[in-house]
């Protein structure tokens, strides 16, 4: 079997390929560009885009690293999942190869941390054919099914279990993982453990968006960032099926959503506001770039006061680039400003795709503010740039409570 380590947005040419083992890449990681080789047979030239993580075909495993520190990767990551504790997730940056394998411990860990004081319990809604009434009786289904009989019943009751949402989630992203080639005997172990513990949970396989959204409350927050990551893991893995046996598995994660609900994370740290007030992908609002309302805008980041639209923003991990169509993202900034009403916008960039610019649109009356984020740099270092982003879009926000002068 051959293995071959790739790193994202970077080309590796003239990589020999199986027919097979080229169509299987091509639905596995549909985010990397595999072309022929020019003057050659069987022959491609490989270029990951913006996924990072591990695929195994029948005759190739293949690593697509990130092109910062895996270190950086996993603190944005732990930091997205929990801004309060991720310094107490542990993970060991040299020994892995692959984003996957270091993932791994965090998971572990944040699952030590939930299940360490018990296995989470709560009622779960229940419909079954008992021969004791149990709960409430469905008339309808007891009528349809069992007419002029009692028994059996047709009920429904709630049942207080331990196989509940949260725990099927965890149990799902541990067997995902474990369907995976993991190399750290460590790693397999730990998984082995935590998969036993919850032998009693049902086996629930979940879509390619993951588990249910689940809602917190003073009883299960402790569960929060291993349900986290797990729906994260759920997200990002996928097995390909071929006449019933799996002639492909990946796990990849996408580093424009990686770094959009880190910046996300930060930011909403950074400045003291809610989930509800500082709004990611436009959650629960909207906004109409036209009169007809068919124009549907999702900005990365917005800042709401009392159903006022205050601040407006994007985030891009690498630079939309459209054939023949320079400056994209600008576009869809100003697009956001104008259905906002807003003066200014804050393009935040990953260092390297942009230089820090202010650009004024002078016929719109708009300030489009573009700044980037070193992600390179120490922990400590990106979350001060973050505070310098958060400081800009503050200000930014009180400039919009001030009214225009006609």
């Amino acid at each position: 079997m051959t293995a071959l380590t790739l790193t994202e947005y970077q080309c590796r040419e003239a990589v020999s390929l199986s027919d097979s083992t080229r169509d299987t890449l091509r639905r596995l990681v549909p985010s990397m560009t595999v072309a022929p080789t020019v003057g050659t047979a069987h022959q491609y030239d490989l270029t990951p885009g913006h996924c990072v993580g591990s695929v195994q075909t029948d005759d190739l495993v293949l690593i697509i690293r990130p092109k910062l520190p895996i270190s950086r990767f996993l603190f944005m990551v732990s930091y997205a999942i929990d801004p309060q504790a991720w310094t107490q997730t542990p993970f060991v940056y040299e020994e892995q190869r692959s984003v996957v394998e270091a993932v791994i411990p965090g998971f572990l860990s944040h699952l030590r941390r939930a299940v360490g004081r018990g296995v989470l319990q709560g009622y779960r809604t229940e419909e079954d054919t008992l021969q004791t009434v149990r709960g409430r009786v469905r008339f309808a289904d007891q009528i349809r099914r069992h007419y002029g009989r009692c028994v059996p019943a047709e009920v429904t009751f709630d049942d207080f279990t331990a196989d509940i949402d949260e725990n099927r989630i965890l149990k799902a992203a541990l067997r995902r993982l474990r369907g995976l080639r993991i190399r750290s005997p460590e790693n397999r172990q730990g998984l082995r453990r935590y998969n036993a513990a919850l032998s009693f949970v049902a086996d629930v396989e979940y879509p390619a968006q993951g588990g249910p959204s689940i809602t917190y409350t003073r009883l299960n927050e402790h569960y929060r960032p291993a349900v986290e990551l797990a729906q994260l893991i759920l997200r990002s893995t996928s097995f390909e099926f071929l006449h019933g046996h799996v002639s492909g598995t990946a796990a990849l994660f996408d580093m424009n959503k990686v770094f959009e609900n880190f910046v996300v994370a930060a930011l909403r740290d950074a400045l003291q506001v809610s989930e509800r007030a500082f709004v990611q992908g436009a959650k629960g609002k909207t906004l109409r770039l036209d009169q007809a309302n068919r124009v549907t805008l999702k900005p990365d980041i917005s800042w709401w006061h009392e159903g006022v639209c205050r601040f407006i923003g994007d985030i891009k991990y690498k630079a939309v680039t459209v054939t023949g169509i320079k400056h994209v993202d600008l576009y869809q900034l100003l697009a956001y400003t104008t259905a906002t009403q807003l003066r200014d916008g804050v393009l935040i960039y990953a260092r390297g795709e942009a230089e820090p610019v202010t650009h004024v649109i002078p016929f719109a009356e708009k300030q489009l503010h573009v700044t980037a984020l070193d992600l390179a740099g120490e922990p400590h270092e990106i979350l001060a740039e973050i505070g310098d982003v958060a400081g800009l879009i503050q200000r930014l926000y009180r400039r919009s409570q001030v009214p225009r002068v006609a």
